[in-house]
């Protein structure tokens, strides 16, 4: 059969098959009963569900935040409470001292043994310092447990988000929402928590023993901290405003920072350091400026309540020593009014530093929740099966494509009908002119987005029905952006079979040429790369992605114009491995050189985001004028990569 009918056999041979399989994938796009395969990670996380549209930030009250912070705390509610109880344990202590000194003052002035009572506050000081630090390394604790909650929860997340998400957030702002953002909420809940519990708890106790003692010198002192809450409470709103800003302007200087060294050389070449330092320094001025304003409304906090204690201190001391003095009350009873009117500032520091603390984490509690609620790619099937689900037909092409449509925003079409079959063991080219929609066509191949209409069928199933892990088993794709990790050489040649034997490491590595590099490097396929294989060149770097994909044995090969960074023995040798691997599984090519091209089985062309026609070099020369064009142009050059900067493949294809 010829290159030009075998291909037009593959597209349309069964039409009733084709349609109802469009309409099964179809179908799986409008339901979502089936098994969902992106469950949430719960270690740490009590976060509400992906598809719920966070409440806007002004709806948020300071209660909202304590439940919601208290929700983090899921997986370690025990430990949570012994260390609140230990920490109350101590206060109670604490709250015992005042009416322990209070004895030994009325014993001392009637002469009687005080000590016994001095024992006594001793070892109430020692059980208090001994109980108060054990509650709070469990607290620390279990901060340090609700981070890696959170961080696990984060990285799992950020790792499965659908690919829409990268395109509309920064990679540094999503990194600093994994570090620093959780850093602070480890301070929130390690401290702020049991703070403001065990903190309003003392102080309600001080006072409820101070009201025992002197209803009045009580009054005098709870009109002092009135003025000292309400002082407080009109900071919080401005403390919290104040974080969120600096927490955002630091996820503004790890993008700007990640933005930088990841195009470092061009940096360097155009002597840009300057320019990119003013640029992240201007966000480090305004990290600054918010830290300033923070710690300012923040510093206000503690004099005032300290201010308010003390000045009620000095008037219990007066008021106090004047009924004293007129046998209103002992001596006794004075001491332990001031000692709890002094020992009341702990307490209330504590709760007024708390709601200072949790308002200043609402900021990064905001955007770890933002972080958590991306929506994730449903890598399960979309459709839910009664039974199980059918195999694959012998007959039917590695791939097709049945009248795909795609569009990146509403409107804006970048595919709009396209249609091609990849049989088993064939190889196929996929070409056209700048944003015909080649690589849009990978991208949804590869599972990266759906199509808006149309089906795309592996082995004669709709990917909506084997769901994206079973679609992405059975491909394996080099970008023309190659990804090398850093890490060693055998690393990422074995990226996607860590455990592959070494025989299967040598056939991919003679297959992709990259024998001579691994005796060369001093060791071996354990010598490290680098940051982005910063020490191969881009040739090496290509030949290592392709050794990558070859080791997954995949049933679809699918190459985004394999020799761009090849030498012409190299691509001599590339197009003889291409023939070799065609053996053994459907290769994909977007091409743009004349050499892969005229070796390809059949050729699709793409132009404006249709497939317009199909066949063997010498026909489609033959009958089509775009390839043609292509062809006989700069666009497919015998020796040459593509003439059109494709720097915009992501969006326009």
């Amino acid at each position: 059969m010829s290159g030009g009918a075998e291909a037009e056999a593959g597209r349309v041979a069964d039409a009733e098959w084709v349609a109802d399989a469009g309409q099964r994938a179809d179908a799986g796009k409008g339901a979502d009963t089936g098994p969902a395969a992106d469950t949430e990670p719960t270690a740490g996380t009590a976060v509400a569900d992906s598809g719920q549209k966070a409440p806007p930030d002004e709806d948020r009250s300071t209660r909202a935040a304590v439940a919601t912070l208290y929700r983090l705390t899921a997986g370690h509610r025990t430990a949570v409470t012994v260390a609140t109880a230990l920490t109350l344990a101590g206060s109670a202590l604490g709250l015992a001292q005042p009416l322990v000194a209070r004895q030994a003052v009325d014993a001392s002035g009637s002469g009687q043994v005080v000590w016994p009572l001095l024992a006594l506050l001793g070892a109430l000081f020692l059980v208090e310092a001994a109980i108060g630090s054990t509650g709070r390394f469990l607290l620390e604790r279990i901060g340090e447990g609700v981070v890696r909650g959170l961080r696990t929860s984060l990285v799992g997340r950020l790792l499965r988000l659908e690919m829409r998400e990268y395109d509309r957030h920064r990679n540094g702002d999503l990194i600093a929402r994994v570090t620093t953002d959780t850093t602070l909420l480890r301070e929130v809940v390690s401290q702020a928590l049991v703070d403001l519990v065990t903190g309003s708890l003392v102080a309600v106790g001080a006072l409820v023993l101070m009201a025992w003692l002197d209803p009045l010198l009580l009054l005098l002192v709870a009109l002092t901290v009135a003025v000292a809450t309400a002082v407080v409470a009109s900071l919080l709103q401005g403390i919290r405003r104040a974080s969120e800003h600096m927490q955002d302007s630091v996820g503004a200087v790890a993008a700007d920072l990640e933005r930088a060294l990841g195009a470092l050389p061009m940096v360097r070449v155009h002597r840009a350091e300057e320019r990119e330092a003013a640029r992240i320094g201007a966000r480090v001025e305004e990290a600054y400026d918010a830290g300033v304003r923070t710690a300012k409304l923040a510093s206000v906090m503690s004099p005032a309540v300290e201010l308010a204690v003390q000045g009620s201190f000095l008037v219990v001391l007066v008021v106090g020593g004047l009924r004293v003095g007129g046998h209103a009350g002992s001596l006794g009873d004075l001491v332990a009014f001031l000692l709890y009117a002094s020992y009341l500032v702990l307490p209330l520091s504590s709760v007024f530093h708390a709601v200072s603390l949790i308002q200043r984490g609402m900021g990064a509690h905001r955007r770890v929740d933002q972080a958590l609620r991306l929506p994730v790619e449903r890598t399960g099937p979309s459709v839910a099966r009664s039974r199980p689900g059918p195999s694959a037909p012998a007959d039917r092409p590695a791939l097709l494509l049945h009248d795909v449509r795609f569009g990146y925003h509403p409107g804006r079409p970048v595919l709009s009908g396209v249609s091609f079959a990849v049989p088993h063991r064939r190889h196929v080219a996929l070409v056209g002119p700048s944003g015909a929609g080649k690589s849009t066509v990978f991208a949804l191949v590869a599972g990266f987005h759906e199509p808006d209409a149309g089906a795309v069928l592996f082995d004669g199933l709709p990917a909506t029905e084997l769901g994206r892990d079973a679609c992405r088993r059975r491909i394996a794709m080099v970008d023309q952006n190659t990804h090398v990790v850093h890490g060693t050489l055998r690393e990422n040649v074995t990226y996607a079979v860590p455990d592959a034997p070494e025989t299967e490491i040598r056939r991919v590595l003679a297959l992709a040429r990259l024998e001579e590099l691994v005796d060369r490097l001093p060791d071996g396929l354990d010598t490290v790369v680098g940051e982005r294989g910063s020490t191969l060149s881009g040739g090496e770097r290509q030949r290592v992605a392709l050794a990558r994909a070859l080791l997954a044995r995949p049933a679809l090969l699918l190459l985004d114009e394999p020799t761009s960074h090849l030498d012409a023995i190299n691509e001599a040798a590339l197009t003889t491995v291409m023939k070799d691997v065609a053996q053994e599984c459907a290769l994909l090519v977007i091409a743009h050189r004349l050499s892969t091209v005229q070796h390809a089985d059949h050729i699709v062309v793409l132009d404006r985001g249709r497939s317009t026609s199909c066949g063997s070099h010498e026909e489609l020369l033959a009958r089509d004028p775009l390839y043609r064009d292509l062809a006989t142009s700069q666009m497919l050059r015998p020796g040459g990569g593509p003439s059109a900067d494709r720097a915009g493949r992501r969006t326009n294809g």
